[in-house]
């Protein structure tokens, strides 16, 4: 028979921090990401125009009807449709875990610094645009990226929008 006189026992599990389970990204992938972001952006949106520009621009003796107009318009279209598709899935990759297309390939993740999934806001105007702006000022860029050797990991970008990099 229990003791009706003893303090109350309770099963406790320990909780474990979401942030000390992360592993933050090595610089080389995230550098990898980023390469990767931008050949993908370029190829999806400027490749269709450069590659029917090109085309257009070959045509010699075009006949009036598919001149090198309508090459470099079907570029233009083909471009706009790129960006669009690029737009997509950006969007949709960085709404559902943080991750640009890059950075899905490699396998890494974009969070808050105490493991939260982050907000779309937070990435496009503190990670993003407020760095575009300070973009402006010489060296600016440089030092951002060499932040990332850092023992935080962080560069200047994250440091603003309170975000680390984390292997997905």
């Amino acid at each position: 028979m229990p003791n009706p006189y003893a303090p109350p026992r309770a099963a406790v599990r320990d909780i474990v921090d979401p942030a000390a389970r992360l592993v933050l990204a090595d610089p080389g992938r995230r550098l990898g990401a980023s390469v990767l972001d931008k050949v993908i952006a370029v190829a999806m949106v400027a490749g269709p125009f450069l590659l029917f520009g090109m085309a257009g621009a070959a045509a010699s003796t075009p006949a009036p009807e598919s001149g090198p107009g309508a090459i470099v318009t079907l570029g233009l279209i083909l471009s706009l449709v790129g960006l669009i598709a690029w737009l997509w899935l950006t969007l949709r990759f960085v709404i559902k875990n943080g991750q640009s297309i890059g950075k899905k390939i490699l396998g890494i993740k974009v969070v808050r610094k105490d493991g939260t999934p982050v907000s779309l806001g937070r990435l496009i105007v503190l990670r993003n645009a407020v760095v575009w702006i300070l973009a402006f000022i010489p060296l600016f860029t440089f030092v951002d990226a060499l932040c990332v050797f850092a023992e935080s990991r962080q560069c200047i970008h994250d440091k603003i929008a309170d975000t680390i990099v984390v292997v997905a």
